[in-house]
């Protein structure tokens, strides 16, 4: 599935909170087009999209009062690919603990996910990460704030571990990442995204 000029693959970036412009840098540095959504009418042509790291709880604030929970579920049900790193973990969780009662996540991913769950900013840590199904060794991995995954249902896919803590999982087209891959010059969890994406 392409869109965009000349068939170039179209990667949506969530610009509502976080890190919107170094997911964006990183798609155009595997070739692909980003742009910013902020608004239902821009998910139409998207191939994919990411929703960045930031805070959850604004994140899904903002998509609710802009109106962008049911579209972006409604995508994620038809099989768009979608990526989330940090926050973004949260919001492709269906069940999110030490959350807000009126927090909304987008859901899709079958897994139980801890807010905050590495401890506070002070607490924020790198680590070496392997990463199942990217090769080229350990990826130095930055964890801000960071959920970790307590539980996930049977057709959920552990891609990444640190100290017995998932904190990289895949379900069909949805990824998740603790992290922020996108804050490191390491391309390779982008690559691993977008080449899915292209095939």
């Amino acid at each position: 599935m392409t869109s965009g000029a000349a068939g170039q693959t179209t990667v949506g970036v969530l610009a509502l909170q976080g890190d919107v412009r170094s997911h964006l840098r990183r798609v155009a540095d595997l070739g692909a087009r980003g742009v910013p959504v902020k608004r239902p009418d821009q998910l139409a042509g998207l191939d994919a999209l990411i929703v960045p790291g930031g805070e959850s709880t604004t994140i899904s604030m903002l998509a609710q009062r802009w109106g962008l929970i049911e579209p972006v579920r409604e995508l994620i049900r038809g099989g768009l690919p979608v990526f989330g790193s940090c926050a973004g973990m949260i919001m492709l969780a269906d069940t999110v603990l030490d959350g807000r009662a009126d927090q909304l996540p987008f859901g899709g991913i079958d897994m139980v996910v801890r807010r905050n769950a590495f401890g506070r900013q002070v607490d924020s840590f790198e680590a070496d990460v392997e990463v199942a199904g990217i090769g080229g060794g350990p990826m130095r991995a930055i964890f801000i704030r960071a959920p970790w995954v307590e539980s996930i249902g049977d057709g959920v896919e552990v891609l990444a571990a640190v100290d017995d803590r998932f904190v990289a999982v895949r379900q069909g087209a949805l990824l998740a990442t603790s992290f922020h891959p996108e804050v490191t010059g390491d391309l390779r969890v982008h690559q691993f995204f977008v080449d899915r994406v292209r095939h």
